[in-house]
């Protein structure tokens, strides 16, 4: 079983878009994981059934027992976030500044105050369009510890994959170079770098390529909408034959992507396109590398 990781230095080049792609094409051969799940939307394009449903907690959250709370205003004073603000004449903890460091609850005279596990998100698995499985996840609002998320997903669909004997795992990771995309790439057998003829993609691409050769994971690269500005394509180009990047393909720009965004499809699927020939073509190019 080999993993196959999709990323992007910076969001908007379409990494989402030949994901899906590349998961249509591998069909019941794979298992799909979305691992972007600060901004999860593979969804949109594999039609999930949402079969199980599970919540995820990480971190802790302070919670005041007000038939206890003398009002005394102590938390609120050693809180360092200001989470403690007083409504109604009452001490209340604000979810979204609360860190969970529970000191509050250690210097409550009355020990009032009590840390639970957070629930800052949700987890599932899911019957999709291609006859397979894809893991994917929702982060709560202004949840934090997203690269625990995207290790339960991976974690998820890695198993998935064993226990069906699948030929290979597609993630589609987060962009940027945080935490998420870290838990992404560990394990990977090879990363397909996406990116896009700009200023801030070019700088983007080589953080993240940074990243990924201190994993020593091999990695590939598309250029989507190449052709919209040559120069820096050029210059893209050069930098991936400098830090030897195979440059397995580019994409030109086309209308297909938005058509295919718009009926909730991956560009493969909506009729004859050359974005569609290559990508195929694109596919059999990392089949062959990572077996």
């Amino acid at each position: 079983m080999k993993e196959i990781v999709i990323i992007s230095g910076k969001g908007g080049t379409g990494k989402t878009s030949v994901t899906s792609s590349f998961a249509v094409l591998a069909g019941e051969k794979a298992i799909i994981a979305d691992c972007d799940v600060d901004v999860a939307d593979m969804h949109i394009l594999m039609e999930p059934d949402l079969s199980k449903t599970e919540d995820f907690y990480s971190g802790e959250l302070a919670v005041i027992n007000q038939d206890t709370c003398t009002q005394c205003g102590i938390c609120a004073d050693v809180c360092r976030f200001n989470a403690i603000p007083v409504i109604d004449g009452k001490y209340i903890v604000d979810e979204l500044s609360c860190e969970g460091c529970g000191y509050c609850a250690r210097v409550c005279p009355v020990e009032a105050i009590t840390n639970i596990d957070l629930k800052v998100g949700q987890w599932f698995v899911s019957n999709v369009k291609t006859n397979t499985f894809m893991v994917h996840a929702k982060l709560g609002i202004g949840a934090d510890n997203s690269g625990k998320l995207v290790t339960q997903v991976k974690n998820e669909a890695k198993k998935l994959a064993k226990e069906q004997n699948k030929e290979y795992v597609l993630i589609d990771g987060s962009p940027g170079v945080g935490c998420p995309v870290v838990s992404s790439l560990s394990g990977a057998h090879l990363v397909v770098l996406v990116t896009e003829p700009s200023v801030s993609a070019l700088h983007d691409l080589k953080r993240v390529y940074q990243l990924v050769k201190k994993f020593r994971i091999k990695a590939v690269c598309i250029i989507n909408k190449w052709d919209i500005n040559k120069k820096i394509s050029n210059e893209i180009k050069k930098y991936l034959k400098k830090e030897d990047i195979l440059h397995i393909a580019d994409l030109p720009y086309e209308e297909s992507f938005t058509k295919a965004m718009i009926e909730g499809k991956s560009v493969v699927e909506i009729g004859d396109s050359k974005v569609a020939e290559i990508l195929k073509s694109s596919w059999e190019k990392i089949q062959q590398i990572v077996n």
